[in-house]
């Protein structure tokens, strides 16, 4: 089974490295950029608010540097215990690293969220960037004016207008932000992409399928925790995974009629996780109810929430 890898061999000579957070109110395309800038999937994407749970540790090694990045949950108002967690663990993150990306959706303009993060990011020393993302979606001439609006409300250290799903300025922002970084150790191999082990992005992965073929309350609903994986003696990764939703009813739809759409999670969630691991894959699901999990402390921890 490969390990998550990809870059090249680091170079200790005036070495700069550190650890950068990305906050931002969800679904501006924080785990787009992650997954841009290593070069491979380590967070899901979903076009529904509040995908990212758990806060990703992005690797990123050059010959002179490693930037570690965190992307965090969408900082917004909660709703539940969960939420609590989240934007706890994505408020927090400013006080743990050596620069922040702040990135919005220029698309959507400046928002109550917006506000609320930058209110935030005054309570911290380290850099904050302005990352302008989504800007194949306007006109070039409407970014000078949002600019100015946002700088009105806080003196970022750098603005980079980027499209982090189509790799537009990408590399400029990287250039730009290694500039910023300490002389510091190579915290991790040049290789490694994410300190998460394989098992919590297969768990990933298989959630990201669930958002994708469901609606309403059901994604929000979702948790998936890898109960046994293991390399079969004829090379075949085996993964056991439960699925875990509030309701009978949400099991009803996560199953869908004859197993129909449990099968299409599974054929999906195999095929992306075959890429991954680069070896054949057999993935068994389950569907369990834990009802009302989101606002129990306890299950919140046994799922791998952390609220420290």
């Amino acid at each position: 089974m490969n390990s998550l890898t990809s870059g090249s061999k680091g170079s200790k000579q005036k070495f700069h490295s550190g650890f950068v957070a990305i906050v931002g109110r969800p679904n501006v395309g924080k785990s787009t950029l992650i997954n841009e800038v290593i070069g491979q999937k380590i967070a899901i994407m979903s076009d529904k608010p509040q995908t990212t749970r758990n806060k990703i540790h992005g690797v990123y090694t050059t010959e002179n540097s490693q930037i570690v990045f965190l992307d965090t949950p969408g900082i917004h108002k909660p709703t539940s215990k969960l939420g609590e967690v989240m934007v706890k663990s994505a408020v927090g993150t400013l006080g743990e690293v050596d620069a922040a990306l702040f990135l919005i959706d220029v698309s959507e303009g400046l928002g109550g969220g917006d506000r609320f993060i930058i209110e935030a990011l005054k309570k911290v020393k380290t850099p904050v960037f302005l990352v302008m993302n989504k800007i194949d979606k306007i006109e070039p001439e409407a970014l000078l004016p949002m600019i100015v609006q946002y700088k009105e409300l806080y003196d970022f250290a750098e603005v980079v207008p980027i499209s982090a799903l189509q790799g537009s300025n990408v590399n400029t922002l990287l250039n730009v932000l290694s500039g910023y970084l300490p002389e510091g150790p190579q915290y991790y191999p040049a290789d490694q992409v994410t300190d998460h082990p394989e098992q919590f992005v297969c768990a990933e992965l298989v959630r990201e399928k669930i958002l994708h073929l469901t609606r309403e309350e059901v994604p929000h609903s979702i948790a998936v925790a890898i109960e046994d994986m293991r390399v079969q003696e004829n090379g075949v990764v085996y993964i056991g995974a439960v699925i875990y939703v509030e309701r009978d009813s949400q099991k009803g739809i996560v199953i869908g009629k004859q197993g129909a759409l449990l099968k299409q999670v599974g054929k999906e969630a195999r095929r992306d996780i075959e890429t991954l691991l680069g070896s054949r894959v057999f993935l068994e699901l389950w569907v369990k109810v834990k009802k009302d999990w989101r606002n129990q402390e306890r299950v919140l921890k046994d799922l791998g929430f952390r609220n420290d």
